[in-house]
């Protein structure tokens, strides 16, 4: 026993290193410039050498037979896949084979083999196989390694046997369809998962497991040659299929473990041993996952084509004849059909027409795949002479006009590479990344999220989603010239320069060559050109400042562009992320807009000026008695505030304010009072308290401790020597309810304040993985504010901030203003996925002076960098 033992420890210790050698040098002819199929063949032929070397020495019965499922069974092992393993028994095992088999098992794993493994009869295959999709899906491609051949072959021939094509087909495409769903039914993540996400190499092995459960093959020229697809799809799929197995297996190389993510800290080094060099535009990485998302938008087209292919060999549908619709296409089966292949070679532009004609039929449900697959070879008879033909143009200007499914067939045009062709601008970015971390999505995708944000403004059925930018889309009339306007918002993203005014000289030739009317020419240009100026106002300036919106209408000019550019600047928010837009977002911008637009009736800043004060003093004034509050009550309180005060807060929040300190004006102890927000999401929290040392630092690390970001903050300071400061609150740690936290912020952070408890120091943030691979440039600037209120409260300066967001962010930053004794008027919190760009407006310390500017400007970032 002694010697066996010793024996079997020679062997594992032999095959061990036979088998981490074997795999080095897989590795290194791989990167050396070897063929990845050559890498999986290799791996799999190495496995096998050593799994039937241990099977022999541990002289298994010959009764049995060790098998290869999955990945392993078709041939195919990635450098950190498991080695999937079926152990096929005659009968159930009794105690004696028990052990052996676990003892096998075992020296698997001794020897450096991770294997998925199970221990089944004929019996249990089957009835596991009948009630898991997945089973029967390795049980089609299971391989013999060593043992019963007979045994094997009585096991494949009752799975083929017990398949049912049509049932199988069903379950794997109800299969793909919720994978796709847990990856947001979208191929472009920033972080594809290259292996299960849309267009992945799953995609690809899901049809050959449906051709080889219908007996149609194993491979793309059997696909080929029964006619489910091209010569050409055949090319394209293999290509397809090469380029995702090399980035996976350099993925599982790079990562040193199984992993199927192409998470940002790896792609650099993927595209650089993929051969991706930057470019004058863009880095190596965003050139890699452009070609990644291009190749799985083939993938899913193709996928798309062929499943309909089979499925219709499956299904055969009934004998009826095709409804002609006109000389160039048919309804059939309620899908669009050509009348025959050639339609397209014979017509260029019923290439377009096709998009239009599914427009307009409600009872059309889609393409025929032959439709499809036309389309797809046609997409290259669109060059220049059918860009300038007037028909094609009108009929591509018909599309954005119709009242139903323009996304859908924008989208399917960019899936057909249709979209792409027609205006070559966009079709250069079909797959381009965002590095900038909110943009969720890549500006091809991006783009067409901004048009469908803007149809669903002017459709019915969503206008209680949108009440206000419903009523102004209906007022606006043509919505489809905002639909252009948005197909060009972002097309120039990604050639250098600034991506508006490049976009708008696109959107200008693409109006000129359409024909569009002068007026509807300049708007959309116009649109494209100004894109972005609305949500900066919004959350980087002071919109209660006359003079902020004053500059802002003389550049909007009416009311017409201002409209269009509100409703194109919340659906250009919206389409950016899930994550970026939130309530507090949409009051600035519809606080902005309701500011500009009585602003374009009046047309004079200082009336304007003295008539929101008016205006909002009568409006408190009638919520006060509303709140059933003495005629005089607000006196004493009002006499002790500036102009100033009027302009920034609400008559809402004046009333508010009115009501929580007329009988403490003055006040000993601090006045916290917190609600929810009356405008949307998170806490509004209100505080009164005699000015003291650090008290904005103060605040802000009491709200991080509390789990709260801060996203505006108003800060006064009455004629008497109050501060009164109010906050808008967002939860960031996941609470069930805001409502819980008011009575602890309001008892907590008095308590804190009244007895200048020490400072709540939040926790160090770190920068999140995102940004440790893109990192964020830390930008500090301080400039004059030429405006109104300069004329009654001195100089001021807006202090702006972009960096790497972090927890305690905003206290280095409160604490070096302190520290510079800057006083602090209002704050502007903008957070825009992994970035944040903070505006504030400050006065005093040694401000005025350019040498203390650049002081505090050089403190910052050193303190933001460090």
């Amino acid at each position: 026993m002694k010697v066996e033992t010793v024996a079997r420890s020679a062997l594992i210790s032999r095959l061990k290193t036979r088998l981490r050698d074997g795999q080095r040098l897989i590795r290194e002819r791989f990167l050396a410039g070897g063929d990845a199929t050559r890498l999986l063949h290799e791996r799999c032929q190495l496995v096998d050498e050593v799994l039937c070397e241990l099977w022999s020495d541990l002289a298994l019965p010959a009764s049995l037979a060790l098998i290869a499922v999955g990945g392993y069974g078709r041939g195919e092992l990635y450098p950190a896949s498991d080695v999937d393993l079926l152990i096929l028994l005659p009968e159930q095992a009794d105690d004696v084979l028990t052990t052996r088999i676990e003892q096998l098992i075992c020296v698997f794993w001794d020897v450096g083999l991770e294997t998925g493994h199970s221990v089944r009869t004929i019996e249990q295959c089957l009835e596991e196989a009948a009630g898991d999709i997945t089973v029967q899906t390795a049980m089609i491609e299971a391989r013999l390694l060593v043992g019963s051949g007979s045994l094997f072959q009585g096991l494949s021939s009752l799975i083929r046997g017990s398949l049912d094509a049509q049932a199988f087909f069903q379950s794997k495409r109800i299969q793909q369809e919720d994978r796709h769903q847990r990856f947001s039914d979208t191929p472009y993540s920033l972080e594809a998962n290259c292996k299960e996400g849309p267009g992945g190499l799953r995609d690809l092995q899901l049809i050959l497991w449906i051709a080889q459960a219908a007996g149609f093959g194993k491979c793309w020229k059997d696909l080929e040659q029964r006619g489910f697809i091209t010569e050409e799809e055949e090319e394209l799929l293999s290509a397809c299929e090469a380029f995702l197995c090399r980035l996976r297996i350099h993925l599982h190389l790079h990562a040193g473990r199984r992993e199927d993510r192409l998470l940002f800290e790896y792609q650099t080094a993927l595209a650089e041993q993929l051969g991706f060099a930057a470019t004058a535009n863009l880095r190596s990485s965003e050139r890699l996952m452009q070609k990644y998302y291009r190749t799985a938008k083939t993938v899913t087209q193709i996928n798309a084509i062929v499943l309909q292919n089979i499925g219709a060999a499956l299904f055969p549908p009934p004998e009826e004849p095709p409804q002609r619709i006109n000389e160039r296409f048919q309804n059939a089966h309620e899908f669009l059909d050509v009348v025959h292949e050639d339609v397209f070679k014979q017509t260029p532009g019923a290439i377009l027409e096709a998009f239009l004609l599914l427009q307009k039929h409600a009872e059309l449900k889609g393409m025929s795949a032959r439709t499809q697959r036309a389309l797809w070879r046609a997409r290259k008879l669109i060059d220049d002479d059918f860009r300038s033909n007037l028909d094609n143009r009108a009929l591509f200007l018909q599309i954005f006009k119709q009242e139903r499914h323009l996304v859908q067939e924008f989208r399917r045009m960019n899936q057909l590479g249709i979209l792409g062709r027609y205006l070559p601008s966009f079709g250069r970015i079909v797959g381009q990344m965002q590095h900038d971390l909110f943009h969720v999505y890549t500006v091809d995708q991006h783009i067409l999220q901004v048009v469908r944000r803007l149809r669903r403004f002017s459709m019915e059925e969503f206008a209680h989603e949108y009440p206000f930018c419903s009523r102004l889309i209906s007022d606006l009339g043509n919505p489809w010239i905002l639909y252009i306007a948005a197909l060009f918002h972002d097309i120039a993203k990604g050639r250098g320069g600034d991506h508006s005014e490049l976009g708008a000289v696109d959107a200008r030739e693409f109006c000129e060559q359409h024909g569009l009317a002068a007026e509807d020419t300049e708007l959309i240009v116009w649109l494209v050109r100004q894109h972005l100026l609305m949500s900066r106002i919004a959350q980087k300036q002071d919109i209660s400042d006359p003079g902020v919106v004053a500059q802002f209408a003389s550049i909007v000019g009416d009311e017409r562009h201002l409209i269009a550019l509100y409703l194109l600047t919340v659906a250009d928010i919206r389409g950016t992320s899930p994550k970026v837009w939130n309530a507090w977002k949409g009051q600035l911008l519809e606080q902005l807009f309701q500011a500009t637009r009585r602003f374009l009736l009046s047309g004079d800043e200082t009336l304007m000026t003295q008539g929101v004060i008016a205006q909002r003093q009568q409006e408190a004034l009638r919520l006060m008695r509303y709140l059933a509050l003495p005629e005089a009550a607000h006196e004493r309180l009002w006499k002790q505030l500036d102009t100033v005060y009027f302009l920034r807060q609400s008559a809402e929040e004046i009333a508010w304010h009115a009501r929580a300190l007329h009988e403490r004006i003055e006040a000993d102890r601090p006045v916290v009072v917190a609600r929810l927000n009356p405008f949307g999401e998170g806490l509004e929290v209100m505080v009164y308290t005699h000015d003291q040392a650090d008290l904005f630092v103060r605040m802000v690390g009491f709200f991080s401790r509390a789990g709260y970001s801060i996203v505006d903050a108003k800060i006064h300071t009455t004629q008497h020597g109050y501060a009164l400061d109010t906050f808008i609150l967002l939860d960031v740690s996941d609470r069930d309810s805001d409502r819980a936290m008011i009575s602890y912020i309001e008892h907590e952070l008095g308590d804190r304040l009244a007895h200048q408890a020490p400072l709540d120091v939040p926790a160090n943030g770190r920068i999140s993985r995102q940004v440790k691979h893109f990192p964020i440039q830390t930008l500090v600037s301080i400039q004059p504010l030429v405006s109104l209120e300069a004329d009654e409260t001195g100089k001021l300066f807006v202090l702006t901030v972009v960096a790497a967001d972090r927890p305690g962010l905003l206290f280095v930053i409160a604490s070096e203003l302190a520290r510079h004794r800057a006083n602090l008027h209002t704050a502007k919190i903008a957070t825009l996925g992994e970035r944040v760009e903070d505006t504030f407006l400050i006065s005093g310390g040694h401000l005025e002076e350019s040498a203390g500017r650049v002081k505090l400007e050089t403190d910052l970032l050193q303190h933001l960098q460090g």
